[in-house]
């Protein structure tokens, strides 16, 4: 739970009181969800970090594996996809870190360990590499993995950054050149802009952040209002955003950072405006007003940050690659953060209604039949008589998505962020219906399967 509480925004509270822990193995849990039943049909991936935290204990987040430990970790993997993984799924991204501040388990992975887990689904001769890539994983290197294996790579998350824009179209010059070899490779592009609403108790943007790392791992309250106020602090992370960096989440574009809620009444009139005006008009910097602005309110401001995707032209372009597969929704993760459930939505109403970037037939079919082949799902993704009957009925006029909104229905009383769909009148999963005009429908079981056949 440690792992899930800053990455993807969960509370611990929430998951203490919410999840049943009846299982051990992969197996134990696929099973599981298939008792208590799901709504749409899903698929599991076996997850690095898991793996690693089972094996290693305390130590996962800290140091590199033994031989043993990998064998370990190979043992588990392998069991997993005899379960019904659709693959194997890691992280080495800078954003992402355990709760105490230290990263991801998956991030301390040396290529080699890399390269056992990796290599059970070529043993195997099935599942799907997935990964969240930072510096130490560059394509070429994950080329290796798909060449040695034979099994595809898909390798996100490919979001377009304004202060390095060449990066993410160098990555899919990387996995076209890899597709020319004969290289299985694909790139997760969304066609949704990434912003994300935040406080600086939970700062997700800053994370990446090696100067940032105190703040994770202040001690107490006080340690942190201290740190947070600090000019030595504020001077390096300054300095850091000075820095250019590919695979960053904020790069200190303060006029995309706003001020979304403030907790007293007399600073009401921030509502709205981006840090860099405010900062301009108060005639400091950005990062010291932001600052300020929080420790004034016992850190409750809420900001809102556009981190990503901000270019549109340019995400026409990721849109419309040969080897890009259109996802990221992060539906489930990052729950006090964005809530992205809406992409294929956004796709068909912004993009190609509005936008008309692509037919809607090619938008369903990278919606659909193109996902379900790249994870091999069989029998789904096509209208076909035979298949299973998982459908999508919307108005083409009206189908987009609604703006975020703050719900408080998760286990003791925790809150998250939804997005209401828009132009959708029906949902049929393996034929049932489960949602019309009106919303959700009303049924005894949950229609959904647990997919455990690729």
């Amino acid at each position: 739970m440690q792992n899930l509480v800053r990455v993807e925004g969960m509370s611990l509270e929430a998951m203490r009181a919410g999840i049943n822990w009846g299982f051990e193995s992969f197996d134990d849990y696929l099973a599981l969800i298939e008792r208590q039943g799901v709504g749409p049909n899903i698929a599991a991936f076996v997850g690095h970090s898991s793996v690693r935290t089972y094996v290693m204990g305390s130590d996962a987040p800290l140091r590199s594996a033994t031989v043993d430990e990998v064998e370990s970790m190979r043992r588990l993997v392998a069991a997993a996809m005899d379960s019904g993984a659709v693959g194997f799924a890691t992280s080495t991204s800078p954003s992402h870190n355990g709760a105490d501040g230290n990263p991801m388990p998956s991030r301390l992975a040396e290529h080699a360990e890399l390269e056992a887990l990796v290599g059970v689904l070529g043993d195997k001769g099935r599942g799907v590499f997935m990964l969240t890539k930072g510096g130490p994983t560059p394509v070429p290197f994950l080329e290796t993995l798909a060449a040695d294996t034979g099994r595809p790579v898909v390798v996100g998350a490919l979001l377009h950054n304004s202060t390095d824009p060449d990066a993410v179209f160098n990555d899919l010059e990387a996995i076209t050149a890899a597709q020319g070899r004969g290289h299985a490779m694909w790139g997760p592009v969304s066609a949704c802009p990434l912003s994300t609403e935040f406080t600086l108790l939970a700062p997700y943007p800053f994370e990446a952040l090696a100067a940032w790392k105190p703040g994770m791992q202040a001690a107490s309250p006080r340690h942190f209002r201290d740190l947070v106020s600090d000019a030595l602090f504020r001077d390096s992370i300054r300095q850091e955003l000075k820095r250019p960096a590919a695979v960053r989440l904020f790069n200190g574009e303060w006029e995309k950072l706003q001020v979304l809620e403030v907790a007293k009444a007399k600073h009401r009139h921030y509502e709205g405006q981006s840090v860099a005006s405010l900062a301009a008009a108060a005639r400091v910097d950005p990062l010291d007003f932001m600052f300020d602005l929080a420790l004034s309110e016992e850190l409750e401001t809420t900001f809102l940050s556009v981190l990503l995707n901000s270019d549109e032209s340019a995400v026409a372009r990721l849109l419309t690659h040969e080897y890009s597969t259109v996802a990221l929704s992060d539906a489930g993760a990052h729950l006090t953060f964005f809530c992205d459930a809406g992409f294929g939505l956004h796709l068909m109403g912004h993009w190609v209604r509005d936008r008309q970037i692509m037919p809607l037939t090619e938008a369903i079919r990278r919606l659909t039949s193109h996902p379900a082949e790249i994870f091999g799902i069989r029998d789904r993704g096509r209208i076909e008589v035979g298949a299973f009957a998982d459908l999508l009925l919307f108005d083409p006029d009206t189908v987009g998505r609604g703006p975020s909104r703050r719900v408080w229905d998760l286990p003791a009383e925790q809150r998250r962020l939804t997005t209401d769909p828009l132009g959708v009148h029906g949902v049929w999963v393996n034929g049932t219906r489960i949602v019309n005009a009106d919303g959700v429908v009303p049924i005894d079981k949950l229609p959904g399967k647990v997919l455990r056949e690729f």
